[in-house]
């Protein structure tokens, strides 16, 4: 399932989320300049690179122990391709509107970048070794899927279903469509401890526990944040998974 937007409308203008979307794109339009060696060494210093910051840890950094720490923050604004800037970036803009709006723009920022350092925290924990740069926005995000889920569970999820040759476009509650996510990436995260160097980051692959992480982790914080500030947003709930049109 492909989300393609939310029944969930906003009383603010999200500030915050069209910023973190302008400024990711920007970040990979520089990446997209850069070339074979340059590149590398881009990432190398920009995002996190598990065996440095083990090394920093221990107190013998490759740089500085500042230098190390800024990467779970700078990894955030990185991608790896066009695909993984879009997913990403798709799904920043269907869930980051609504979190902001309850939180308040500081708030949200606030909570989207704690959600990025503890998810990339989560990730390094079980590849702690590797020397495989670690990148992407998608811990930050589950964050802030973890935040919606707790908060618009019945939010209707407008989802692309293929069948066979046909696209069909589905209204899908927030819990189902959030939950099965999050199952998803933690049952690849439980596979991938029986097979190091097949998935996650020590291949360069999907970081799994980053977003299972970060999906918990910001279930956890939005309370903290704000998330139920308001009471007079919650979408109301529907007849359930409801066909809307074929394309």
């Amino acid at each position: 399932m492909v989300p393609i937007r939310d029944d969930n409308p906003t009383r603010t203008t999200a500030y915050v989320t069209y910023a973190l979307i302008i400024l990711n794109v920007l970040v990979f339009i520089y990446e997209a300049s850069l070339m074979g060696p340059r590149l590398e060494s881009f990432f190398d210093t920009w995002a996190i690179v598990p065996a440095e910051l083990t090394a920093s840890l221990a107190g013998s950094p490759r740089y500085s122990v500042a230098a190390e720490s800024i990467t779970l923050i700078t990894s955030q604004f990185l991608h790896g391709g066009l695909l993984h800037l879009g997913g990403n970036m798709l799904y920043l803009w269907i869930f980051g509107n609504n979190v902001e709006d309850e939180m308040g723009h500081t708030r949200f920022l606030i909570f989207y970048l704690l959600c990025g350092v503890l998810a990339g925290l989560a990730q390094y924990v079980f590849a702690a070794g590797s020397a495989v740069p670690s990148l992407g926005a998608s811990g930050a995000i589950a964050g802030v899927m973890g935040a919606y889920i707790l908060r618009y569970p019945q939010a209707r999820i407008v989802a692309l279903i293929p069948i066979f040759i046909i696209f069909f476009t589905f209204r899908v509650p927030a819990l189902l469509f959030l939950g099965f996510w999050f199952v998803q990436q933690a049952f690849y995260g439980l596979a991938s401890l029986g097979a190091p160097a097949n998935i996650g980051m020590e291949s360069g692959g999907i970081a799994y526990w980053a977003h299972a992480g970060g999906f918990i982790f910001g279930a956890v914080l939005g309370p903290i944040f704000g998330l139920f500030s308001t009471t007079g947003n919650q979408p109301v709930a529907g007849d359930g998974l409801s066909q809307e049109e074929t394309g």
